[in-house]
């Protein structure tokens, strides 16, 4: 009996415990989401007062016998209803990807809406700088701000901090699998706490996440554990109608169920829901390596690399002349790679080791596989060591560029002896122009090891758009700056 006691005691203390770990979760997201509440209002009454200020030169205003500056710090509770309406602080869409910015962008246009309806409603003059500018004002501080929130976040996410509690659910292999792409991305804030795989197996092999039962038990599970996401990794395992049973059990609690539905490298703009008799079927867009996109994407590509060529051409040649001042040698250095179809080219690049380096084989390397890196290449001069450091000797690429032998976003530009060696799925890599700056170099760039670079670079050739190339050149700005995996 005592021993009965003390077991049903411990299990209470378990229970409770699991318990005070799920509310925290939904604390930090409540948390987070009165952050992002007070950004926004922040955000409306700055760029009001900006506007109305840029206007006016700072001088009082009045519409109706109100003035402009009340109005703009009426505008700040407008602006958080209007997003509230338009899904911007649900939870799922708030520290990752890019669904957040693109419902604040859409609520800009309906605050907009709203400026004209009350204008016309109330019969206000109002200035029309003043307005638009407001709006445009509102949502470029939102984003700005909740973008900075993001990094604050994530760096929370990468200590521990602010992380979803996640019990991963199927088969042996899909479970293993989702585990890893769940641990390859920490700033996403999912922390696999346990998972439910069928075998009678105690943990996950090699990845040490405890087994913590039958698929079918994921529900107490879940609860055993403290998780607020339950994670399906394929349904299989749960058997014929397991997943809508899972479904129906976690009704009422406040875990989130997500199911992957093992499209692994497919980007959400290629994929869509297509509901057939209740039963929801996804359409998977092929990748498009022609037509007017294609089209598109060279013309945006030459016409800002000759753009960019104009702009810096003295930092450009002062760079050269450095280049040649500071070592024996050419300013350029130029090297046969291999572009789209097998096409060969000679990419363009300041000179940042000593003459002939090329020439000269070393025995060690810091990377794996195809790649070849030296954390401390006695070959690199000094003022290379500074070229690579900010990629300034990546910048004659551009002329590249403005050839038609690159784009500015792509897959790594391959040598030759390296194309040789490629496997079958690899050659895909072939099927885009090389770009100036890629997944891989937002990513780590020289830090990553080959796997890793040849699964990014893949995932850009088929998930491609010239949406994904702003962002990844945005990115890229960044990673300068930190200088990460750069040497």
């Amino acid at each position: 009996m005592a021993s009965l006691l003390s077991s049903t005691g411990t299990g209470d203390t378990d229970t409770r415990a699991a318990s005070a770990q799920r509310d925290r979760s939904l604390v930090w997201r409540r948390r987070l989401v009165r952050k992002l509440i007070a950004l926004d209002l922040i955000a409306a009454v700055v760029a009001g007062f900006v506007a109305i200020t840029a206007r006016y030169d700072g001088g009082a205003i009045y519409l109706s016998g109100v003035d402009y500056r009340l109005l703009a710090v009426a505008v700040a509770p407008v602006w958080v209803a209007v997003l509230w309406l338009s899904g911007a602080y649900e939870a799922r869409i708030l520290g990752a990807g890019s669904e957040e910015f693109r419902r604040v962008a859409n609520a800009s246009l309906r605050l907009l809406a709203v400026f004209v309806l009350a204008g016309f409603v109330a019969k206000a003059d109002a200035s029309r700088t003043v307005v638009v500018g407001t709006a445009i004002g509102t949502v470029v501080m939102s984003i700005l701000l909740r973008w900075i929130a993001r990094k604050a976040l994530h760096s929370q996410r990468r200590r521990g901090l602010c992380a979803h509690r996640v019990l991963v659910v199927g088969d042996l292999p899909t479970v293993r699998g989702l585990i890893v792409s769940l641990r390859r991305v920490p700033h996403a804030g999912f922390v696999v706490v346990g998972a439910c795989v069928p075998g009678g197996l105690t943990e996950v092999p090699e990845e040490g996440v405890p087994v913590l039962g039958e698929p079918a038990l994921a529900a107490m599970a879940a609860a055993d554990v403290g998780a607020d996401t339950v994670a399906v990794a394929g349904s299989g395992a749960l058997g014929e109608g397991g997943l809508r049973r899972l479904a129906w059990s976690l009704e009422g609690s406040p875990v989130d169920l997500l199911v992957a539905p093992g499209l692994t490298e497919i980007a959400g703009p290629r994929v869509a829901i297509r509901p057939v008799d209740g039963v929801p079927l996804l359409q998977i867009d092929v990748p498009q390596f022609t037509g007017w996109r294609r089209v598109v994407k060279g013309l945006f590509d030459r016409l800002l690399a000759v753009a960019l060529l104009v702009v810096l051409a003295v930092p450009l040649l002062l760079v050269a002349l450095a280049v040649r001042l500071t070592s024996s040698g050419p300013a350029f250095y130029r090297q046969v790679r291999v572009s789209r179809g097998g096409r060969e080219f000679r990419i363009w690049k300041f000179r940042t080791m000593v003459d002939g380096a090329d020439q000269v084989s070393l025995e060690s390397n810091d990377a794996d596989g195809l790649l070849f890196k030296l954390h401390e290449d006695p070959r690199v001069t000094r003022l290379g060591r500074i070229l690579r450091r900010w990629s300034i000797d990546e910048l004659p690429q551009l002329f590249n560029v403005a050839r038609g032998e690159m784009s500015l976003v792509g897959p790594r530009p391959p040598v030759p002896a390296e194309v040789e060696q490629y496997a079958e799925d690899v050659h895909r890599r072939l099927l885009v122009k090389p770009g100036v700056t890629g997944l891989w170099q937002v990513s780590g760039r020289s830090d990553l090891p080959w796997e890793e670079c040849v699964r990014l670079d893949l995932h850009y050739v088929e998930n491609w758009s010239v949406t994904f190339d702003l962002v990844i050149m945005a990115r890229t700005v960044l990673a300068v700056i930190h200088r990460r995996g750069a040497y």
